[in-house]
């Protein structure tokens, strides 16, 4: 596949997490930047965030009470 070059501003800090995240991911920033475009396009990204928010919706509770139980001391914690 020919490959064109392409340009475009944005932040410092948006250059540099990039940037790290390729370096993270093994790939050059093009092959990093190919990639988030594709999974936007496919619809992958979507899916995961509905997935992740049909997760929480499922189990909020849990993770509620896990949290409430921590904020006292956590199972079989007593008062002294």
């Amino acid at each position: 596949m020919a490959k064109t070059q392409l340009g475009a501003r944005v932040d410092d800090e948006i250059v540099e997490l990039a940037r790290a995240r390729a370096k993270e991911m093994g790939l050059p920033i093009g092959d990093y930047l190919a990639r988030l475009v594709l999974d936007d396009v496919s619809g992958l990204r979507a899916r995961g965030l509905a997935a992740a928010r049909g997760f929480l919706d499922e189990h909020q509770a849990l993770f509620d009470e896990a949290e409430n139980a921590a904020g006292r001391g956590g199972p079989g914690a007593h008062a002294a």
